[in-house]
């Protein structure tokens, strides 16, 4: 019998994603993929994995979730309050779930994407190279209870849980971006007063992109009115004609024809994407060479996490077999001791 992972409740932002689909720009597909992408590189790294693996994204609200197998699973992204059969869960962690225990997540505490990673996988079938589900195309549909996941089996059920503490980046911050072709058009006033202004995430967002309200004039671009619609990609700050800012997101558009004023580092946007409504963002414009050092590919960010994840060390006070432990052992009556 395959493994799967069964979805009792769940909310209504639930999808299975991965790292998405690069290379389809050109068939007018954006990459997708998870809203916050290090969070996948993270439970790869508490799950002892070479590489990420499709989980569950889940917006704000979690579920109750329960497996046919025994299977670690990894707890990433967003905090959300998570109890297993009702004792609590350490977020930032990977954990064992038997056979019919139910894994319950409530609301984000904090940031907006959270992440449920099964050791092995969801295993979903792939659509042009990937199992993420990319719903401003059409691929793929939301999670819903009653919803049954094949997944991989862990290659290491019994191995130690264990925990990762990771900077936090779900509260707003400073983004650094880079110059694009268009930046120019905004004046180097314009660009000044853009820098030191203080944007409040607003209440209009999604996987394609959020927006950013601010106090104050827009931030007009000058010619825009004869840009001709090109290539976009998750990250660009694009303005509208009032000139209020967009920072685009995994499901954006390939082609847009607002001005963009700038491009936010891949590895400044889960700090966007975690952003709640209301968090404060702030920008900062680096150049080339300080991007490239900041720019680490996939595989160098899985290896410095896998350097920081440790045991998980559980309280006592929430272990409810703790007296079926074995506490002391090597027990002697004392005289082989004594002497010298």
């Amino acid at each position: 019998m395959n493994a799967r992972l069964d979805v009792l409740k769940t909310g209504p932002g639930v999808s299975v994603q991965d790292l998405g689909r690069p290379g389809m720009a050109a068939a007018g597909l954006s990459r997708g993929g998870a809203a916050d992408r290090l969070a996948l590189l993270e439970a790869a790294a508490l799950l002892g994995l070479p590489e990420p693996v499709a989980g569950l994204e889940m917006a704000a609200l979690g579920g109750d979730f329960t497996v046919t197998a025994t299977t670690r699973v990894a707890l990433s992204g967003a905090p959300m309050r998570a109890h297993l059969d009702g004792a609590p869960l350490l977020w930032g962690a990977a954990h064992r779930v038997q056979p019919g225990q139910i894994l319950s997540l409530g609301a984000a505490v904090a940031g907006s994407y959270g992440y449920l990673t099964p050791a092995g996988g969801i295993r979903t079938p792939e659509i042009l190279g990937s199992r993420a589900a990319h719903l401003a195309a059409g691929i793929g549909a939301p999670v819903r209870a009653g919803d049954s996941l094949p997944i991989g089996a862990d290659p290491a059920a019994q191995a130690t849980p264990t925990a990762l503490s990771v900077p936090d980046r779900f509260g707003g911050g400073t983004l650094r971006f880079l110059a694009g072709p268009q930046t120019a058009l905004f004046g180097r006033g314009t660009l000044a007063r853009f820098q030191v202004t203080a944007f409040r995430r607003g209440p209009v967002g999604n996987r394609q992109g959020v927006r950013l309200d601010h106090d104050g004039a827009g931030f007009a671009a000058g010619g825009s009115a004869d840009l001709v619609s090109d290539l976009i990609v998750a990250g660009d700050i694009q303005m509208t004609g009032a000139g209020v800012p967009y920072v685009l997101l995994a499901e954006c558009q390939t082609i847009g024809g607002y001005p963009r004023i700038g491009t936010v580092l891949p590895c400044e946007l889960p700090i966007v994407a975690q952003a709640q409504p209301g968090a404060v963002l702030r920008f900062r414009l680096i150049g080339l060479d300080e991007a490239d050092r900041l720019t680490l590919p996939d595989a160098a960010t899985l290896q410095a996490l896998r350097a920081r994840v440790r045991p998980l060390r559980r309280d006592p006070a929430g272990i409810g077999d703790l007296l079926g432990y074995q506490l002391i052992s090597g027990v002697t009556r004392g005289d082989d001791l004594e002497g010298g």
